[in-house]
Formats: structure tokens, C-alpha cells, sequence
């Protein structure tokens, strides 16, 4: 408690700022999907394309290296977020050697071991937080794959157009939480990389923070891939 006791009102509020632009743009960017086209709204469309197109097939071996090329990438992130957090333990157990790193930066404010060990526990939890996202993501992934694997009985058993799109909304459901999950493991990364300029001075962990949620609405949002994929959509035989 007396550590917790002498980070500067500064401090305090520049990551309250950071907590409000990481927990109000997952949420605006949650609602603002369901009423205006993003990727993540056209890809959820995408999703249940493919899986619809997926019970046509009886062979999926395309679709499962697809599945697999996406698990593969999801679980290089899950193994580097060990690595960082590996780091970030090691340089928490030296934390007196950063502080003399970073009194001896020029750019940087003076800061106390209780403050850098406080920044250094905070930032490990955020990417505690990206791994566990990214582990529920590659589980996820497993799921669709037994979907994958279950969907040609739609097609060939016989089963009715009514019972065959109910299969296709919701194993593309489950192949777009997956997605999202992937989705919310790297905005941890984005952020933490915004987290890291707390260590320089509070107003650029401010203004970083802001920079890091205009990127990720541009991107989201104002994309060229975005209008691409838009396009594509659109310009489909048999789409709206």
C-alpha cells in the first residue's frame, strides 16, 4: 500500500487515460459494428459465406489448411506473449538497474523503484491478459475445426435448406468469436506498445494512447482493405 501511495497524481491520471481509451474503443468499436460497415462486420458476413460454401464440399483439405495457416499464426503470438512476460519478470527482478537506465535518459522524467515496479507488474498483466486471449482463440479454432469436419453431413445427409443455414450461421459464429479473440489479444499488443511510453513521460503515455485508438479506427473503420473487401462483397453474385 505505501508503494501504491506514491505514484504521482500524473501517473494516476494518465492511466486512468489509458484505461478509458483501451475500455472505450473495444466497447464503442463492439456497438459501432452492429449499425456501420467495418471489418469486423463484413468478415462476420464473409464467415458465413464460407462456411456455407464449406457444406457443399466433401473434401475440405483447402479449407483445413486454411484453418490452419490462421491457428498457426494465433499460436506464434500466444508463445511470444511467454517470451515477453519471461522479460518483463526478469527486468522486474533488476528494477533498480532501470531506474538508474532511465534517470540517465535525457528524455525521461525522474521516477522511484516502487513507481517502475508498479508500471512493470500493470504491464505484465496486460499481457497475461493478451495470452489468455490468444490460448481462448486457438481453442476456439479447434472447435471450428470439428465443425469443419462435421459440415459435409449437412450437405450429403440429406438435411433440409433450413437446417443447413442454421449449421452455417453458427459454426461461422463460432469461427468469428475465435476472430475476435485473436482480435482482442493484439489491441493488448497495440496497447502496450502505447504502455511502454509511460516510462518516458505521463503526457506521452497520454498522447500515445489517443494515437494508438486513431490507428485502430482508421484501420477498422477508413481502411483501404476495408473498402476492398467492401467491394467484393458487394459486387458478389447474389448479394444485397
Amino acid at each position: 500500500m505505501d508503494k501504491l501511495m506514491t505514484v504521482p497524481l500524473l501517473d494516476v491520471l494518465a492511466l486512468a487515460f489509458f484505461i478509458i481509451c483501451w475500455v472505450g474503443y473495444s466497447v464503442f468499436a463492439r456497438k459501432r459494428a452492429k449499425t456501420t460497415h467495418c471489418l469486423s462486420s463484413i468478415l462476420r458476413t464473409l464467415r458465413v459465406d464460407w462456411m456455407e460454401t464449406l457444406m457443399q464440399k466433401e473434401h475440405q483439405m483447402a479449407d483445413a489448411s486454411l484453418l490452419a495457416n490462421i491457428e498457426r499464426t494465433v499460436t506464434f503470438f500466444a508463445s511470444s506473449t511467454l517470451l515477453v512476460l519471461a522479460g518483463l519478470l526478469t527486468v522486474l527482478a533488476a528494477g533498480d538497474k532501470m531506474v538508474l537506465l532511465l534517470d540517465n535518459l535525457p528524455f525521461t522524467i525522474h521516477t522511484s523503484l516502487p513507481l517502475v515496479q508498479v508500471k512493470l507488474a500493470l504491464l505484465a498483466g496486460i499481457f497475461v491478459y493478451a495470452f489468455f486471449k490468444f490460448t481462448w482463440a486457438i481453442r476456439q479454432f479447434g472447435f471450428v475445426a470439428v465443425l469443419m469436419g462435421a459440415a459435409p453431413s449437412y450437405h450429403l445427409g440429406g438435411k433440409n435448406l433450413e437446417e443447413r443455414e442454421h449449421f452455417a450461421k453458427h459454426a461461422a459464429k463460432v469461427l468469428d468469436q475465435s476472430g475476435h479473440e485473436f482480435n482482442n489479444g493484439l489491441r493488448a499488443y497495440y496497447f502496450a506498445l502505447a504502455y511502454l511510453s509511460w516510462f518516458v513521460h505521463p503526457f506521452f503515455f497520454m498522447a500515445t494512447s489517443a494515437l494508438v485508438v486513431v490507428v485502430l479506427y482508421r484501420r477498422e473503420y477508413r481502411s483501404r482493405v476495408l473498402r476492398a473487401l467492401l467491394s467484393i462483397h458487394h459486387f458478389t453474385p447474389g448479394k444485397q
